[in-house]
């Protein structure tokens, strides 16, 4: 197997760089969990203050970035970035991170740590996230209209939950008792019936069907393909150290709406996959003070990572992004 190339932070960074790069804190990790909650309670308590469609919509949007910051704080977490108490951050990063999106923090960071060894190679398992671009436009629209009816996260969450109560069945039959049940199921259900009883006690059992799973139906579904398709689709130079993933700069709006807690700075990760999220931005800027930017895949904006995930593919590349 052929895993990627690694640089040692002394290649680039004097060890006073590398000393604020790699420094972790407990309350800035433990500040943006709590901030993605907040944000979420945030948009609800808007629309239940004013509701009208427009504030919904947009309750919609917010709360369903927040459940993709959730994913990335997840993702944070399989890194040990959100403590440097591993206890710590592992039960933040699976009880307030990883189960209420239906997510498990140790399968995942198996999986994950498993990308970064052999990113853009074929034992890279999220290869196929990418492989599929550039494609048409046609075919991106397909997605994005099955992202955000509910098509996308009603087919994932009916294989997991499915696979779960099958795997019960059998067990309880003795036909089972070697595999594992689907990693993520039991801990999602558990607290999204935790959440949907909480709400019910104060009369807004509605609230979560309209204020937390159309979000992690819809919008969050569609804003996780497009993180996907910016980080790894149609790198120019996909085996370069630099040019292992591509960092995507990022207006306000898009940090509210589509890209938050520093995951926009996808290619900065890639090179040094253990420095906390929220030392990426200066890590971005120490390396263009470098003159380093020149190496690296970048994106000003997401419509530009649209741009180029549907220029002019060959027939065999759209056939398979259909």
């Amino acid at each position: 197997m052929d895993a990627a190339v690694r640089l040692a932070p002394s290649d680039i960074f004097t060890p006073a760089e590398w000393g604020r790069l790699r420094a972790r804190s407990t309350w800035r990790g433990m500040a943006l969990v709590a901030h993605a909650w907040g944000l979420i309670a945030l948009a609800g308590w808007i629309f239940l203050q004013w509701p009208n469609p427009l504030t919904f919509i947009l309750a919609v949007m917010v709360i369903g970035t927040r459940q993709l910051g959730l994913a990335i704080l997840m993702h944070e977490a399989a890194h040990l970035g959100l403590s440097p108490h591993q206890k710590l951050n592992d039960w933040v990063g699976q009880w307030l991170c990883a189960a209420p999106v239906g997510a498990s923090l140790a399968s995942y960071r198996a999986y994950h740590l498993k990308h970064h060894k052999f990113a853009n190679r074929p034992e890279d398992p999220d290869l196929g996230l990418a492989e599929a671009f550039p494609t048409t436009r046609e075919s991106l629209w397909r997605k994005a209209v099955r992202d955000l009816t509910g098509q996308t996260f009603l087919k994932q969450r009916t294989a997991q939950l499915g696979g779960f109560f099958r795997f019960q069945v059998r067990r309880l039959k003795g036909q089972d008792n070697k595999t594992s049940p689907p990693a993520g199921a039991l801990p999602f259900l558990a607290f999204n019936l935790g959440l949907l009883v909480g709400l019910a006690m104060v009369g807004l059992w509605w609230a979560y069907f309209a204020l937390w799973l159309t979000p992690l139906a819809t919008w969050s579904q569609w804003v996780t393909r497009l993180r996907n398709i910016a980080e790894h689709a149609s790198l120019p130079s996909p085996h370069d150290p630099f040019g292992q993933a591509r960092t995507t700069k990022t207006s306000w709006w898009e940090g509210l709406m589509v890209a938050p807690y520093w995951v926009n700075f996808h290619a900065e990760h890639h090179l040094f996959m253990h420095t906390p999220c929220y030392h990426l931005g200066l890590m971005h800027r120490l390396l263009g003070e470098k003159g380093l930017h020149r190496r690296m895949t970048l994106a000003h904006g997401y419509g530009q990572v649209l741009r180029e995930a549907t220029a002019t593919p060959s027939r065999a590349q759209s056939d398979q992004g259909a």
